[in-house]
C-alpha cells in the first residue's frame, strides 16, 4: 500500500474546532481552512452542535448552532424546544470534576462522534476540491491534536470516535496519528525561530497553548536536523477561556441568586448560552488591564429575559429594577473575575520553569485563542519577563495548533498500515507523564504481606516498564521475553498498569490504575516457544509488538482498553 500524500491537522477543541492541509510534494504551502457552513473568513468554527427534538439527528453545527438573541414575540412564548445546542463536551474526555463538565443530553462520546462526523464532511470536500480524485482513506494522514494531560483511555476513546464518524476506515488504521496540542504548537513555532534569533541547536523555548478548556505547557530543545526533544514533562490543566466564563457566571449568582440562574441553566440553556457569548464579545476579549475606567454592562432584558421572571427575591428585584436590569461590571470587578484562572496559568509556567531551572528558556511562545487576551498577555509579561528574553504571541496563534499538526504529519513516513517510521519525525523524544508497568507473580518471601499470598507461595506484584519523568526516544522499545508455562497454551495475557507515582510494589495500591491487558497469540505448542513482546511508551499511542524469538515470527497483539465499552485496538 502507497504512503499517503496528504496531510491533515485537526484541531478539535473545546470551544473552537478548526484543520490545516497540505500535499507531501508542497510541503511550503499549508493551508488553513476558512470556510464553515458558507461563511468564508474565520479559522475555527464553534465546537457546538444543535440536534433534534430527540437527540438523534444533528440539525446545526458549528456556529449556526450557536443561541441567537430571541426576538420579542419569542420571548413572550413558551421555551422553544428546537434551540437546545450543546458545547464543552470534550471536557467530559479529561479528569475534571464533575462540577466543571457540562451537563449534556446525549453522551459525550456520542457528540464528540456527531461532531468530527460533520467536520469530516468538510475535510472530505476541501480534499476532494483541492485534489480531486483521490481515495480519502488511502492517502490521506490524519492528525488529531489532543490537550497535554490526556490520558490513554481518553486518546483510545477519540480513536474509536473518528472511526464511528468515518475519518478512519479501521479502528486500527495508522492513518491516524495523535500529538499533543503544545507539541503541534512547539512545531508551529519552530517555524517561525528565525525571527528570533533562536536557530541554533540547544535553543529552549516553552509553548504556552492557552485554549478554551486546558492550557498546556511544553518546554522544548532545538536539536540537531531541525529536530525538537521534549525538555520536561509536559504539564497542563483545566484554566482555559471558558472558566472566565464560569467565573462571570459564579459573581451573577452573588447578584442574582443561585436559584434563578439554576433556573436559566437548567430550563433556558440557549438564553444562559447567549448571555456568555455577550460577555465573551463585549466583556472577555476587550479587556486590557490598561483602562481603570473599563465598564462592561450586562443587560440581563436584551441577554436573558427570563431571568426577570424568575428572579422572587425582594430586595434583589428592587436593586436590579432601580438600575433597570443593567449589571456593571468594574474594572476590578472584571480582574477578580479573570484572576482566579490567570493565577492558575502563572503558576504552571512557574512550575514548567523550575523543572528545567538548570537551563535557560531562551523563549516563551502563547498560542492558542485564550493567547490573544491582552489582559493574559501582560500578566504573564509582567510575571515572567526577567526571566524570559523573548515572550511571543506568533503570528495567527489560534491557527498554530492545527498547522503544526499537518507539519508533524508531513514528518510521519508510512511504508504501510502496520508500520510507522518515526525516525526522521521532527519530535525525537518525549518526556512520559506516566510509570507504566504489568502484574507478575514472584515467589512469596519472608516480609512480604501474608494475606498477599496466592497458590501456595506465589504473590503478585507491580513490574515497572518504563518510569515517569523519563526521556524516551518516540521509536525506543521496552522489550520483555516470556514462555508458555503449559504445552498447549495458545494466548498469553499481561495485564498493563500506570500511576503518577515514579514506582509502585503492588499493582492494587492508591492511585494505580488498570490501563487494559494485552493479548498475545501463541501460535504452534510446546515449551520452546519463547517470545519477545515490546511495549513502545514514546509515541502518543502505546504500541505493542510480539514475536517468536526463535523464528522471528510476528504474534497477533490486541490490547483491550479498560473502558466502559470493552474496546479492543490491534496495535502492532
Amino acid at each position: 500500500m502507497s504512503s499517503p500524500i496528504n496531510r491533515i491537522g485537526l484541531d478539535f477543541g473545546t470551544t473552537y474546532t478548526g484543520f490545516a492541509y497540505c500535499h507531501v510534494s508542497d510541503e511550503d504551502n499549508i493551508c488553513s481552512n476558512d470556510s464553515w457552513n458558507g461563511d468564508v473568513g474565520q479559522l475555527k468554527t464553534n465546537t457546538v452542535l444543535q440536534y433534534d427534538n430527540e437527540y438523534n439527528n444533528v440539525k446545526l453545527w458549528g456556529a449556526p448552532a450557536l443561541a441567537k438573541k430571541k426576538s420579542r414575540r419569542t420571548r413572550k412564548q413558551k421555551n422553544s424546544e428546537n434551540n437546545k445546542p450543546i458545547e464543552l463536551f470534550k471536557l467530559h474526555l479529561g479528569d475534571l470534576l464533575d462540577e466543571f463538565k457540562p451537563k449534556l443530553p446525549v453522551d459525550y462520546k456520542k457528540a464528540i462522534t456527531d461532531y468530527l462526523r460533520e467536520i469530516g464532511k468538510v475535510i472530505k470536500e476541501t480534499i476532494d476540491t483541492r485534489w480531486p480524485n483521490i481515495d480519502y482513506f488511502e492517502n490521506v494522514l490524519l492528525v488529531i491534536t489532543v490537550p497535554a494531560e490526556f490520558s490513554d483511555k481518553a486518546k483510545a476513546i477519540m480513536r474509536i470516535c473518528a472511526f464511528d464518524a468515518e475519518l478512519i476506515k479501521e479502528k486500527y488504521s495508522k492513518n491516524l496519528q495523535f500529538t499533543t496540542e503544545p507539541e503541534a504548537a512547539a512545531i508551529y513555532c519552530m517555524s517561525n525561530l528565525e525571527g528570533h534569533d533562536l536557530t541554533q541547536a540547544g535553543t529552549n523555548f516553552m509553548i504556552v497553548d492557552c485554549g478554551g478548556g486546558t492550557v498546556d505547557l511544553t518546554t522544548r530543545k532545538l536539536v540537531k536536523n531541525d529536530q525538537l526533544a521534549e525538555v520536561t514533562e509536559r504539564t497542563g490543566d483545566f484554566c482555559g477561556s471558558t472558566f472566565i466564563d464560569v467565573e462571570f457566571l459564579k459573581y451573577l449568582r452573588k447578584t442574582i441568586g443561585d436559584e434563578p440562574m439554576d433556573l436559566l441553566r437548567d430550563n433556558h440553556y440557549e438564553q444562559m448560552q447567549y448571555l456568555v457569548q455577550q460577555f465573551c464579545e463585549n466583556g472577555k476579549i476587550p479587556f486590557t488591564g490598561d483602562d481603570p475606567d473599563f465598564v462592561y454592562e450586562v443587560d440581563i432584558r436584551d441577554a436573558a429575559p427570563i431571568l426577570e421572571q424568575h428572579v422572587i427575591d425582594d430586595d434583589i428585584r428592587k436593586t436590579l429594577d432601580d438600575d433597570e436590569w443593567v449589571i456593571e461590571i468594574d474594572f476590578e470587578t472584571m480582574k477578580s473575575i479573570f484572576e482566579p484562572v490567570v493565577q492558575k496559568i502563572l503558576h504552571l509556567i512557574k512550575v514548567q520553569l523550575d523543572g528545567n531551572a538548570q537551563e535557560t528558556c531562551s523563549a516563551m511562545f502563547l498560542v492558542g485563542g485564550f493567547s490573544e487576551s491582552k489582559y493574559l498577555q501582560k500578566r504573564i509579561k509582567q510575571k515572567f519577563s526577567s526571566q524570559v528574553d523573548i515572550i511571543s504571541v506568533p503570528t495567527r496563534p489560534i491557527a498554530a495548533i492545527s498547522r503544526g499538526a499537518a507539519i508533524y504529519g508531513l514528518s510521519i513516513r508510512l511504508n504501510d498500515l502496520n508500520n510507522v517510521e518515526n525516525d526522521e519525525c521532527i519530535i525525537s523524544s518525549r518526556v512520559l507523564k506516566y510509570t507504566y508497568g504489568i502484574s507478575y507473580c514472584t515467589k512469596w518471601k519472608e516480609g512480604d504481606p501474608e494475606n498477599r499470598k496466592k497458590h501456595g507461595d506465589l504473590i503478585e506484584k507491580f513490574h515497572r516498564l518504563a518510569e515517569r519523568g523519563t526521556k524516551t526516544d518516540i521509536n525506543r522499545e521496552v522489550t520483555k521475553y516470556f514462555a508458555p508455562v503449559d504445552c498447549y497454551q495458545t494466548q498469553a495475557k499481561h495485564k498493563l498498569y500506570y500511576t503518577q507515582a515514579y514506582d509502585a510494589e503492588y499493582c492494587d495500591e492508591h492511585g494505580v490504575n488498570l490501563l487494559g491487558e494485552l493479548c498475545i497469540e501463541l501460535p504452534g505448542s510446546g515449551l520452546d516457544r519463547r517470545l519477545i513482546f515490546g511495549l513502545t511508551f514514546g509515541n502518543m499511542e502505546i504500541t505493542a509488538t510480539s514475536k517468536n524469538e526463535r523464528t522471528g515470527q510476528r504474534c497477533n497483539t490486541t490490547f483491550k482498553f479498560n473502558l466502559e465499552d470493552k474496546l479492543d485496538l490491534v496495535l502492532r
